[in-house]
């Protein structure tokens, strides 16, 4: 036999061995779903959605043997998901549930010790919780108990599962799996915009199906992975041609959601990538002048609703909460009224609408100056790490900080995705640091490649 005939030989075998390994996880995959399907859908809410996570958790689970953070990896996707799922009194979200999923791996298989930089944002995180500790024994009841973990979970938590996939090398993994998630949602929101459109209506548009979504919660999922795309990291790699088909795709997206609170958060994130990349003046100047068309756009919307004197818009319902809100917390200046407690009876019905304003009705002034203490430090933090990896980092979670002081705060997606691209960020940069360490202890000529970090300055 030849040696091309050997070759092709060895590479149909090859085939058929990944073919048949394929095939086999995708039928143990679906028979995962169908069983637990049939199990759960009639005593869970969100059947169909809770065997497919389980079906998922199972798969990645088998493979953990050889892959450590296969659940992590797994979990990725599932952080953008927010339909919710439970089964008799228990009630979470997906990216709830991936969240957890993904830490407890994290926690048990990921590298350590943490970088220093990521040691400083969780005792920056551990300050609030501390803070927050008086709310929850000042007003004891079960949802206040449970939000002070879940809190940590949103940041610390997530955090921890980036920095373990950054460190682990799975960093552009993660990211890209944020992106074409995002990009796929963003797809079904283009569409189901065009179909509004031909019937005249030009009201926000969000996906419908397979989940119905928010326009809010879609709109800042696409501003966070607009702008990992946008500045498309060294150390990501991605083609320019991939990163901008993708950017722009989130950047409609976003403007099709129509949620302006998504829109400014973009449009801050770009400012701080600007200032921060060393780009030409010439670039910097045609990226602001993008931001203009998003202004114009988030002006004209407001001016629009406050020319129309409904009272029950969004604009005059906000100030109305703000009013409502206020009065609240000077029934309990000090330590406020408890996380969530909205859902308890008696109180304010709803979540205030205002980051600060949430944390002053919930935790009162202790809880709002560890807030503030909390996200000051961990924006100066990530300021002062390698632009190469800390720009991302802290023009994500920069650009959730302005979303918040239009909307809610505390919602478990818009929270933890951030943090986890900062994580992973920390960890890809903590993985370069080392390999530029083993460089300089190896003998001549039998270095590793790749570049070296500049670490933290």
């Amino acid at each position: 036999m030849s040696s091309t005939s050997e070759r092709r030989a060895i590479r149909h075998l090859r085939v058929v061995e990944w073919w048949s390994g394929v095939w086999r996880w995708v039928l143990m995959a679906f028979g995962a779903v169908a069983v637990i399907y049939l199990l759960l859908d009639r005593g869970a809410s969100g059947g169909a959605v809770m065997a497919v996570v389980l079906a998922a958790f199972i798969v990645a689970a088998s493979l953990t043997g050889s892959k450590p953070l296969a659940i992590a990896l797994f979990a990725v996707p599932g952080l953008l998901i927010p339909q919710r799922i439970g089964i008799g009194g228990g009630d979470l979200s997906v990216s709830d549930a991936a969240l957890a999923a993904a830490f407890g791996t994290a926690l048990l298989l990921g590298q350590r010790p943490y970088s220093t930089p990521l040691r400083r944002l969780l005792m920056l995180n551990l300050l609030y919780q501390f803070a927050t500790l008086f709310t929850v024994l000042v007003n004891p009841y079960l949802a206040n108990t449970f939000e002070w973990f879940h809190a940590w979970l949103l940041v610390s938590g997530a955090l921890i599962v980036g920095w373990a996939l950054g460190a682990a090398g799975y960093g552009r993994l993660a990211l890209s799996m944020i992106v074409f998630t995002a990009c796929v949602l963003a797809f079904i929101t283009l569409v189901q915009a065009a179909s509004q459109y031909t019937v005249g209506n030009f009201g926000p548009a969000a996906p419908s199906w397979p989940i119905s979504m928010h326009k809010n919660f879609v709109g800042t999922v696409f501003a966070f992975a607009a702008v990992i795309a946008y500045l498309n990291p060294d150390w990501v790699g991605w083609t320019k041609g991939w990163s901008r088909l993708a950017f722009w795709m989130l950047v409609a997206g976003t403007v099709a959601s129509q949620s302006r609170q998504a829109l400014i958060g973009l449009m801050a994130a770009v400012m701080v990538a600007v200032i921060r990349r060393s780009t030409s003046r010439r670039s910097r100047i045609l990226i602001l002048l993008l931001l203009i068309p998003a202004a114009w756009l988030i002006v004209s919307m407001v001016v629009e609703q406050v020319q129309s004197q409904n009272q029950h818009n969004s604009v005059f319902q906000r100030l109305d909460w703000f009013r409502e809100v206020y009065h609240f917390w000077r029934e309990s200046p000090i330590f406020g009224h408890g996380l969530r407690y909205w859902y308890q009876p008696g109180n304010l019905p709803y979540q205030p609408p205002q980051g600060e304003l949430e944390v002053l009705a919930s935790a009162g002034l202790v809880g709002l100056a560890a807030f503030a203490v909390m996200w000051v430090g961990i924006l100066l933090v990530l300021w002062h790490i390698d632009p190469r990896f800390g720009t991302l980092a802290v023009a994500v979670v920069f650009s959730r900080l302005v979303q918040a002081q239009f909307d809610l705060f505390w919602v478990a997606a818009q929270v933890s995705i951030p943090f986890v691209i900062a994580g992973v960020c920390l960890g890809a940069m903590a993985r370069e640091e080392r390999r530029a360490d083993v460089e300089a202890l190896a003998p001549p000529g039998r270095a590793l490649a790749g570049p070296a970090s500049r670490g933290v300055r």
